[in-house]
């Protein structure tokens, strides 16, 4: 087994107000079978979720993924991090000194998969759309600076924003942003079940069975015209029950990449196999984990029992007795590689210490033991979690401040249940939509957050977040972005754990594997290409 890593720069210091036109679309392709990846993410469409790949509504990682394989953006995040560059458009920059005007060109002869033209129209009716349907998803608010969307002609779109905002270009590189067909795609409803269409660097087929996409067939989409290259003909995304069974499945040669997520075991034992078949590839990460506590319930409430969970959790021997070596202990929700990380958790508590935790509960006339339920996913975020979980319940019964028990929810049935206010505390983990400190504050934090909590702070919403999105220097906002970590870990609406690692598992005949995930946990199946195996 051969070791591979490669660290790409995933600390953001500039947002470039202008952006230059982006190189050819040159594409080439192996021929051949297709190249098949192994996922554990699930894609299910169900009563409460029934549109799952719509861009307007899809907010998890996984269809994100599938959705970034298919639906052309303005802009793209390139090969190797750094600021987003164009994709469907030719050129894009901010057309004012204040950052509120931003204004793209699309290349020319742009087409949708099925030979239709793309006119900027198709770009404000894409953006439009999802603000007008306002998803539960929360996804929505990532263009929440939108004021207007203008056309110039065919190939202008303008885009009036109602605040300064230097992030807003990361913002067109997400899949709420992607160009979608108006045949295609109604303003009055989500589209339901797995179809896409859209202009992307490949078309897709999928194969659903009982409400599930277990497959996914990737073909080059030969109308595309963008920035990347495409190495290959057609790629499968399949989707496994386990990891187990995933890693099973590699070995045999049934599939040739696997990627997220893979047990901790796995890549301890993929790191010191002795097979030469198989190379593990470690890309940086930007995955955090966290608890959330619904603010309103009676249970977490007040501020004081949240505070308490978070001067007892010993987040070192958690990381160590779960993971390892593959994570490391996160005191904010901005990971440490990141411009305008603060480690605020550990400037407040320190190290654990129960005695501390204590006197915050006693001081705030708390009744101990307090009686709390866990909440976590049994199969999103990996087989890890119900041991990480068990691991937390020690830490807070151990204290005898608390009387924790944990419970386990499959991911279609958890994600309603928490934007419902059903869990009083709850774990989750977070892939960035982009890698910028803007990526983990305000979807927690700002108006319309992706988790539907009711905690709020004017101070936040009304002046942090909007004078932190002024500065396209980013290291010009960490003041801001200082003083918005400090009050999360004085009110606890969450309490960050952890920080991940990136694993990349692949046959050897594989090449580029190193790029096929980014430290936005991004999947890029253009870049894989079938070599000469040894």
């Amino acid at each position: 087994m051969n070791r591979k890593t490669l660290v790409l720069p995933a600390v953001v210091g500039l947002l470039v107000p202008a952006l230059a036109a982006c190189g050819g679309s040159d594409s080439g392709g192996d021929g051949g079978d297709a190249i098949v990846t192994g996922t554990t993410d699930r894609f299910i469409a169900t009563k409460d979720a029934p549109a799952p790949v719509d861009p307007a509504y899809s907010y998890d990682v996984g269809s994100w993924n599938i959705l970034r394989q298919t639906v052309q953006t303005l802009m793209i995040q390139p090969r190797g991090e750094g600021e987003p560059v164009p994709e469907a458009a030719e050129s894009c920059g901010f057309t004012d000194t204040g950052n509120e005007r931003y204004s793209c060109k699309l290349r020319k002869d742009l087409k949708f998969s099925n030979g239709d033209p793309i006119t900027a129209e198709d770009v404000k009716y894409s953006i439009d759309r999802a603000l007008a349907l306002k998803a539960d998803s929360g996804v929505f608010a990532l263009l929440s600076t939108v004021d207007t969307v203008e056309t110039n002609g065919d190939r202008e779109v303008i885009f009036h924003l109602n605040t300064a905002d230097a992030t807003f270009p990361y913002k067109l590189s997400t899949p709420v942003a992607g160009i979608v067909n108006p045949d295609d795609y109604t303003t009055k409803s989500l589209r339901d079940g797995f179809d896409i269409d859209g202009s992307g660097p490949y078309t897709m087929e999928p194969e659903v069975k009982d409400g599930e996409m277990v497959s996914a067939v990737f073909t080059k989409n030969p109308n595309y015209k963008g920035s990347l290259t495409v190495n290959n003909d057609k790629v499968e995304v399949r989707s496994f029950k386990d990891a187990d069974t995933m890693g099973s499945a590699l070995e045999k040669g049934d599939i040739d990449v696997m990627t997220r997520t893979m047990t901790p075991e796995q890549i301890q034992d993929l790191d010191g196999s002795v097979n030469g078949d198989i190379d593990l590839v470690e890309v940086q990460g930007l995955e955090i984990r966290y608890l959330g506590f619904n603010t309103d319930a009676a249970t977490v409430s007040d501020k004081a029992v949240r505070q308490a969970m978070a001067q007892v959790v010993d987040r070192t021997s958690l990381v160590a007795g779960v993971y390892g070596t593959q994570a490391e202990p996160l005191y904010s929700l901005v990971p440490a590689t990141i411009t305008g990380h603060s480690n605020s958790f550990f400037n407040k508590y320190g190290d654990p210490d129960v005695s501390k935790a204590k006197d915050l509960l006693t001081e705030a006339n708390v009744t101990t033991p307090v009686k709390l339920t866990l909440h976590y996913t049994t199969d999103h975020y990996g087989a890890a979690t119900k041991k990480e979980f068990e691991l937390l319940r020690k830490q807070l019964n151990d204290s005898g401040l608390f009387d924790v028990s944990i419970k386990g929810e499959a991911w279609d049935t958890f994600v309603p249940a928490e934007r419902n206010g059903d869990y009083d505390v709850y774990g989750m983990g977070w892939f960035p939509d982009f890698p910028d400190s803007d990526s983990f504050l305000a979807p927690f934090l700002d108006k319309d957050n992706f988790l539907n909590s009711p905690y709020a702070n004017s101070r936040i919403i009304n002046t942090l977040i909007p004078d932190s999105r002024r500065e396209a220097d980013r290291i010009s906002a960490v003041d801001a972005l200082t003083e918005i970590q400090d009050i999360v870990a004085e009110d606890v609406p969450v309490l960050p754990l952890w920080q991940g690692k990136q694993y990349v598992a692949a046959r050897d005949d594989i090449t580029g594997t190193a790029y096929v995930v980014n430290s936005s946990s991004t999947l890029q199946l253009w870049e894989l290409k079938r070599g000469v195996s040894g």
